[in-house]
């Protein structure tokens, strides 16, 4: 943490800058549970080392997505002159609000979900439907987990990521959330292309398969909760 704070006192480059205030962002304590979060939904795939190294870009590229999106739309709005700070300030409610019942909803979903006759919208409880929902769900959470700002990753993104960005360039917003994902990004490699011996285990991770699946169900719910009692207290 101090060496990425010299790095960002002393960064004259403003790409350098974006990246060091994304990793600062990534390890700072909310957006730090939501990657462990992450780290989770696409760990339970361990017995398929491409599909968990394809979630991990998958969970990148949906962040890239939303702070693009509001980047874009943040730097046009200070180029026309216009103030932000209302819309700053609604997303960083709307985001507070939100994330937390949002995940205890996965968590339940993916508990139960099998069980219920309902149209799979990326996050399914059937272990045998996640083909298809599980590369949906992690763009859908690599978005939902970009857009739910607490104070520290609202004050980097908003108070110094966009400032600089409307004077460099749209392609800041892009770094800063590639930076935000690293750390979920290197898991996911880890799980793909260093654990050569992982093979060996396959037959004991689809046997506890099912486990996986409810022990990261109750992660969902677990982080959930505590953003709804955050929140509240």
């Amino acid at each position: 943490m101090d060496l990425l704070n010299q790095l960002l006192e002393n960064s004259s480059t403003p790409i350098v800058t974006a990246f060091v205030l994304g990793l600062l962002t990534a390890i700072s304590s909310c957006p730090l549970f939501t990657n462990i979060t992450a780290v989770g939904f696409i760990s339970k795939e361990m017995s398929n080392r491409r599909k968990v190294f394809i979630l991990g870009i998958l969970y990148s590229l949906g962040r890239i997505i939303a702070y693009s999106a509001l980047g874009a739309i943040l730097i046009s709005i200070i180029h026309s002159g216009e103030d932000t700070f209302d819309l700053q300030q609604a997303v960083s409610e709307t985001g507070e609000l939100i994330i937390g019942p949002a995940l205890m909803i996965i968590g339940i979903f993916m508990l139960i979900g099998h069980k219920l006759n309902l149209p799979k919208f990326g996050f399914s409880g059937n272990a045998g439907s996640l083909k298809f929902s599980g590369y949906w769900g992690a763009l859908l959470l690599g978005i939902l987990f970009a857009l739910s700002f607490c104070p520290t990753s609202g004050l980097f993104y908003f108070g110094l990521l966009i400032p600089l960005s409307a004077e460099s360039g749209y392609i800041l917003p892009i770094v800063f959330a590639f930076a935000t994902s690293l750390p979920v990004l290197i898991v996911a490699w880890i799980i793909a292309f260093c654990m050569e011996n992982l093979s060996r285990f396959v037959g004991h991770i689809q046997a506890f398969q099912k486990y996986m699946n409810v022990a990261v169900a109750l992660i969902f719910i677990a982080v959930g909760a505590y953003y709804i009692c955050t929140l509240l207290f």
